[in-house]
């Protein structure tokens, strides 16, 4: 972990445990993955479980052969898309594919203490079969900063509360906080905390609105777009009014970065 000017910690939001859906199809508050609500299955086919040395971490599929997540998620061994119940492998034996990845490709400019530019490319070992359970989300050219006060959606199979890992995939709306104000002494007190390349979203003031430990790497979306990943949160308890959810924002050169990559 890394302590900042504030003494706040960056908990990265990837989760350990024994392996034993679309946006008008969501009805959900929050983001811990806390105040969700689990999602039509396989209405998200886009949505990957990962699986690395360090534990399980989210991820979309973006292209057959391309998957997105967070670069602190570390080396990823194996991808699953199809997935809904993380439990239910024989039952969803026919709608799931499970490939190896061939490579990691961590941003080249990450930084494992600030967490800035959080994001990595895992690239398979074969193309996944597009199906009704799986299908890749096209990216942007060009991905507009959601402003303050958009409601944006973030999904995954992390913790439902501090105790708990979801079992389904679940998902939740988050309300963007301006990164002028998530840095301020209510919020996070560190004037680079939330940097450019990231994305600061969580509560609406009412609800309890974050993404948390088990939901790294997986997507957030605006208006149905691919805005960022999910990076990291501070504390240690998920969904505080005052300590929102950060994301790895897709920049322009982020997205640059990413077509380059895939294009190599």
């Amino acid at each position: 972990f890394f302590c900042l000017q504030s003494f706040l910690m960056i908990y990265p939001l990837w989760f350990s445990f024994s392996p034993f859906g679309f946006l008008s199809l969501i009805s959900c508050h929050g983001s811990e993955i806390i105040d969700g609500k689990e999602v039509t299955p396989h209405s998200m086919p886009f949505m990957a479980l990962l699986e690395a040395d360090k534990g399980y971490c989210g991820g979309t599929l973006i292209d057959p052969l391309w998957v997105l997540t967070a670069a602190h998620c570390g080396n990823v061994k194996t991808v699953s898309l199809g997935v809904h119940s993380r439990k239910a492998q024989e039952k969803e034996k026919r709608y799931r594919q499970v490939c190896e990845r061939e490579k990691n490709v961590p941003h080249p400019d990450f930084n494992s203490h600030t967490y800035d530019h959080d994001l990595m490319l895992v690239k398979l070992n074969e193309a996944v079969k597009q199906t009704q359970w799986v299908g890749s989300l096209k990216l942007n050219e060009v991905v507009k900063d959601p402003p303050a006060g958009s409601v944006c959606t973030v999904a995954g199979w992390g913790q439902t509360n501090m105790h708990t890992f979801s079992d389904v995939l679940m998902a939740v709306n988050v309300t963007v906080v301006n990164r002028t104000t998530c840095n301020s002494k209510d919020y996070y007190n560190s004037s680079n905390y939330v940097t450019e390349n990231m994305i600061c979203a969580g509560s609406d003031g009412k609800n309890k609105a974050d993404a948390c430990v088990g939901d790294s790497g997986g997507p957030i979306l605006c208006n149905g777009a691919l805005v960022g990943v999910t990076s990291f949160g501070a504390g240690n308890e998920c969904g505080k009014k005052d300590r929102p959810g950060v994301y790895a924002f897709l920049t322009r050169d982020h997205l640059e970065w990413i077509k380059k990559t895939m294009k190599t």
